[in-house]
Order: structure tokens, then sequence, then C-alpha cells
């Protein structure tokens, strides 16, 4: 099956409102096994809207739309579809009476326009919105499906993930499962040219390379008659990616990195403690994004001031004479100095320059030192980060946050 994603909403063309709904519907189909081919975004415009929806479906199976389904006069998605597929307009009672039930809810008073919201075109599946006002709803016909919901993400999100895509699931005799294998320190021209060969060579399961912010993923999606069994011909896929590129892979279906140091931490019932200067909080910030962060971070310090870095960490007076706050030397006794303050397992500590100004030719902006100790050894890390021209500040303190955490990952991965 090819589906395509049409978003409606002039709001969207004019930049007043980020469109995330279809990088969320794309994931999900895909995940599914739905290919997307094309995206389309469309104002209010009636004549407009039924061109894109022509056009949608002279190319593909299935049509998912966003927006469009409220009370006011410009909503006419719904009207639109129903004109495509040759269907009147009807009321449909049983969301009309959610509505009278919404607004008596609220006290409010339902305007007259409201009811345009329970008007569905003859014979659509209805799909109910918890979250809001406007149902969504599902019309099939010559061979073609349209989909409808909401264009807020918190309504649409939940009612695409939990009757959308079962519902679509009804004319499929395979189940997709995927997993995400993420990757920091490769970027993803180089693993796909190393493992190209292999990457050609598996058709289920496939795999495909995604790149992200300072990292990158790949999705490994196997199709079969069950869950268990697409499951199992997963695993050694996995297990040859895991030979390959091991050393730079982070976990499978983790959401972030932080999540990761934060599982690997607690399953081993291990602390740590960061002190930072150059990335001014956002490790801490980061792990505590977590939830249940508390479990494996009692806290950290942010030591911006070399006269804080002596009084709150130890660091001595004549290192930071010799060596300077951005030195190796300064970062692992930041480290060493911050995991015995909080009684921790690892230290973790940064110091660097993030600019834009203040580099030199010896210590360049994005120049980083990252220090991590363990109760047995303590060390250090040099990176060069490249500058984002756009904001190398911004830049640069996130990604010597990713190798810091990295680092970690690291550290862990050699206690095993």
């Amino acid at each position: 099956m090819v589906a395509e994603i049409l978003c409606v909403g002039t709001e969207l063309l004019l930049g007043e409102v980020v469109n995330t709904n279809s990088a969320y519907i794309a994931k999900g189909l895909a995940a599914n096994g739905i290919s997307v081919f094309h995206h389309q975004v469309v104002g209010d415009n009636p004549k407009r809207l039924a061109q894109s929806v022509k056009e949608a479906f002279s190319r593909s199976d299935i049509l998912i739309l966003t927006g469009g389904l409220g009370p006011t006069f410009d909503d006419l998605t719904k009207e639109t579809i129903a004109e495509y597929f040759g269907l009147e307009m009807e009321m449909h009672q049983p969301s009309l009476k959610r509505l009278e039930e919404f607004f008596a809810h609220y006290n409010k008073q339902m305007t007259e326009n409201n009811k345009k919201q329970a008007m569905m075109p003859k014979g659509a599946v209805v799909f109910e919105n918890e979250n809001g006002t406007a149902p969504g709803l599902a019309v099939t016909g010559g061979g073609k499906t349209a989909v409808l919901m909401p264009g807020p993400p918190r309504e649409m999100m939940p009612m695409f993930d939990n009757q959308v895509l079962p519902y679509l699931a009804q004319d499929s005799e395979l189940v997709f499962v995927s997993k995400n294998v993420h990757v920091f320190g490769l970027g993803e021209s180089y693993v796909e040219d190393r493992l190209k060969d292999y990457m050609l060579s598996c058709t289920n399961p496939t795999i495909a390379p995604y790149a992200k912010t300072g990292e990158m993923y790949l999705r490994v999606t196997a199709s079969a008659d069950t869950k268990e069994h697409a499951e199992a011909l997963l695993s050694p896929v996995i297990e040859h990616l895991y030979s390959e590129i091991g050393d730079h892979i982070y976990g499978v279906d983790v959401p972030n990195m932080q999540t990761a140091v934060i599982q690997q931490l607690t399953e081993k019932s291990l602390k740590i403690a960061t002190a930072e200067s150059c990335t001014g909080g956002l490790i801490s910030k980061l792990l505590t994004d977590v939830p249940g962060a508390s479990a494996a971070f009692d806290g950290g310090v942010c030591t911006y001031s070399n006269d804080m870095k002596e009084k709150l960490l130890g660091v001595s007076h004549e290192t930071l004479a010799a060596y300077g706050a951005v030195s190796e030397q300064t970062a692992k006794e930041m480290a060493d100095g911050v995991r015995k303050l909080f009684s921790a397992d690892f230290g973790l500590a940064t110091t660097g320059i993030a600019g834009p100004d203040g580099g030199t030719a010896e210590k360049p902006v994005g120049l980083v030192y990252v220090g991590v100790a363990t109760g047995d050894s303590v060390q250090a890390h040099k990176l060069l980060l490249k500058r984002n021209y756009k904001n190398p500040r911004d830049f640069i303190r996130e990604y010597a946050s990713m190798h810091a955490l990295s680092f970690i990952l690291e550290a862990l991965k050699a206690q095993a």
C-alpha cells in the first residue's frame, strides 16, 4: 500500500505553525509497512484542496489528511472528501451527542456551527476524539481510502496511534515490526558506506539509515505473519550490526543518549555527578529530563569561574595557573572532585571554549575537554568541535554534552 499525507491549513503555509504532523504520521506508517512517497500542504481554499486530493489519489491508495475539521466556514476537508467520493453529508448522531455532552460538561453554550463537526460523509467510519471536539473519520471507495484527523497534534497523535493505525492494519495480512539502532560518533554516510553491501542484501528485514542532530540511527524493519516471527527475523540482523559498529551503538529503541545513560546506571545501581563549565548545566538538564533520573543522579555543579573550580571541586590553584581552566589537567581534577563531592561512582566534567569569542591559536573556539572519573581511574578526552556558524555557542555546548554522555557509556561498557 502507498499512502500520501496532506496537511490542511493556511497557518502551515505561512509558517505560523510548524507542521509536526507529517513527520509523526510518516514515521507511524513506515513502521507499519505503508510506504509514503509524497507529502503535501495546502491552505484553507476549497479549489486548491480539491485539486490536491485529486492529485494525491492519482498516485496513492491511501490519503491521510489533518486539519480542516473544525466548526468554521473555512473548515471544508470533510466536504471536499465527500464530494470526491460522491457521498452526501449526514448528521452522525453519536458524534452530535458527544458534542452536546462536552459543552454541557464545561457549562458552555454550543453554537449552531458546532454541529458541523458532527456532519459526516454517508457511510464513513468515525474515530472518536478523546482530546477535542472534532471527530476523525475514514472513507473508502474505488480502491481508495481517505483518513481525516484533526490538526492539533495533541488530538491527532492519540487518534492516529489508537484508532487509525489499527483501522489501516485490517487490510494487511502481514505484521510489521521495526527497531531503531542508535549510533553516535559515526556519520550517516560512513555507516552507509561501511554497511552498503549488507544493507542491500537485506530484503526482510530491511535496513534504512537516518540522520538526526548529532547522531544517526538504523531502522530495521521485518514483516511476517506474527509479531513473534517478525521479531525473530530482526535479531540476527541487529546482532550483525553490533558486530560491525557495536562500539558506536548506544542502544536499540532508546529515545536518546541521556536515557541510555540513566537506564544503564540504574540497572547497575551506580551514581553519576556532573561538574560543568562550558556546558553551563546542560548535561544535568539532559539527565534530569529522563523520568526516574534520581535513581542514578544525585546532583551536579556549574563551576564557571576558576574560583569556584577551586572552592567546590578542589581543583588546585597550581593546575589552573600552569595549564589554564581549559585543559586536560583541569578536566581531570574537576571530574575527580565532583565524584568525591557527591560520593558518586562516576564524575563527569566539561571545560572548554564555547565562543563565539575567546579562542586563541593554541586554544580555539570549539576546544573542549571532558573528564571522566571512576574510583579506579581519571581520564580526559579532547574534543575539537566544528563550528556551526549560525550559532556556534549552542552547537558546541550541545555536542560537547552528547560526547560527554557517550564517554560515560564507554566507561560503563569497560566495567561490564
